[in-house]
């Protein structure tokens, strides 16, 4: 972890620079995110760490230099701002969807998880996108049935490899399929969930430090040009 840091400091030593620590099934969106919000700060160089929010939560509890926090959900900005490591509550910045993936299936529904011999989804302990998928099974009353089935990847946009690669079927976040490595791919299926079998994925930020930079970007997430950055790659507003 040390060892992390020094070469995170060394690396990336710039006045204006933004340091974000942001849950991986955000990264599809930030470009354009990035590219809107340098329309008006473009002094600002800014550099990007993607992870588990689980992960990203154990970093920054262990002093990582990070000024701003972009969580999959709620509960892990909650942990840093009662921890005192976040400067701002936990706001709602997008609301993030889940949908089935396959490369197999061309017909998919949630029976279609009954039959398929093997189903990866993102770890629950660590990845809120895993336990959204848990939940909807267990609300679509098939949990028990395929529990045996599952695989896990560390962060949702690892699924997507597995499903190439081995898994019938996948679920991930719905702004994944905006990915490159899903669009490359030519022939895929994809299902929307059906969002009243899993609580709605409330996407959390908080502020980490108070550079103005690290403000400027907070403030623009809530700003109609990233709300509808966001609806276009799969979130609900």
């Amino acid at each position: 972890m040390r060892l992390f840091f020094i070469i995170f400091l060394s690396t990336f030593v710039f006045a204006k620079t933004l340091y974000i620590a942001a849950s991986s099934n955000i990264s599809y969106a930030m470009k354009d995110l990035i590219n809107e919000y340098k329309k008006q700060y473009k002094n600002t160089y800014i550099k990007i760490i993607y992870a588990s929010s689980g992960k990203l939560t154990a970093q920054i509890l262990h002093n990582a230099p990070y000024d701003i926090f972009l969580s999959a959900n709620m509960k892990y900005p909650e942990v840093l701002y009662k921890n005192k490591k976040a400067l701002t509550k936990p706001k709602v910045f997008a609301r993030g969807l889940i949908s089935l993936f396959s490369v197999k299936y061309d017909n998919l529904s949630i029976k279609s998880l009954l039959t398929a011999k093997q189903i990866a989804i993102a770890n629950p302990k660590f990845a809120p996108y895993g336990k959204a998928a848990i939940e909807m099974m267990k609300n679509a009353k098939i949990y028990n049935k395929i529990k045996d089935k599952l695989i896990y990847s560390e962060t949702v946009t690892g699924v997507i490899p597995y499903v190439i690669n081995s898994a019938d079927i996948g679920i991930i976040a719905k702004s994944s399929l905006y990915s490159k490595k899903i669009k490359n791919l030519g022939k895929y299926y994809y299902k929307d969930v059906n969002i009243s079998l899993y609580s709605p994925i409330n996407q959390g930020v908080v502020l980490l430090t108070n550079k103005k930079e690290a403000r400027n970007f907070y403030n623009f997430l809530f700003t109609k040009k990233a709300k509808n950055i966001f609806k276009r790659y799969g979130y609900l507003e």
